[in-house]
């Protein structure tokens, strides 16, 4: 911090002497004017600027994203997981995935394609876990929303995922590919249920 000006201390000093003359007068004299008068005028712009620092300081910037500038290295063990992912290797692709987020948490795609891995290997709830994380970066994410909402109804847990479908339908008003895709899995219901073998009776 800087010391107070010497101009502020004097003119201080000149509206406290100021003060007192009015005390013992009981009338409010030139001198009275003359030095708030200054303190006034000389001071009010540098306290306004002050304020205006303050605010500028404190005001979070419009628009900014905690995953704006995700790290160049964990994009790489991200993509590298989408092809493992791709080509079925899904060891590979956890792996990857799971560095990545290593290199940088806001990696949000990273938590998506690893929910999507999740899925893939009938791990429901892990997946609604990992695009929850997801969401928490960006509640509007729609590859989250889609998978999760096809987490939920291979779950069983319908109305949670129409809820996810909604929110879809509101961030995407023209149609996208993660609205349609949750759309189908909502009609088509859970598949693991229907893959089920039905249990049949012994008899002797």
């Amino acid at each position: 911090m800087e010391d107070v000006p010497t101009g502020l201390v004097a003119c201080l000093h000149r509206a406290m002497t100021a003060r007192m003359a009015f005390s013992s007068r009981g009338s409010f004299g030139r001198v009275n004017a003359d030095g708030l008068l200054e303190l006034r005028m000389r001071f009010k712009p540098r306290f306004l600027l002050l304020g205006a620092m303050a605010f500028t300081l404190g005001a979070p910037v419009a628009g900014q994203k905690s995953d704006d500038q995700i790290l160049p290295r964990s994009v790489e063990l991200q993509k590298q997981g989408e092809a493992h992912y791709s080509a079925g290797r899904f060891d590979d692709a956890t792996n990857s995935l799971e560095t990545a987020l290593a290199v940088d948490p806001r990696n949000r795609t990273a938590f998506v394609d690893l929910a999507r891995v999740a899925s893939k290997e009938k791990l429901f709830g892990k997946a609604i876990r990992l695009t929850n994380k997801a969401l928490l970066l960006d509640p509007n994410d729609t590859n989250a929303l889609s998978v999760q909402g096809e987490a939920m109804v291979e779950m069983g847990a319908s109305a949670r995922a129409q809820a996810n479908l909604q929110k879809l339908k509101t961030l995407c008003p023209q149609g996208c590919t993660q609205l349609s895709a949750l759309s189908s899995a909502l009609t088509r219901g859970p598949t693991v249920a229907a893959a089920k073998p039905a249990t049949t009776t012994k008899t002797n």
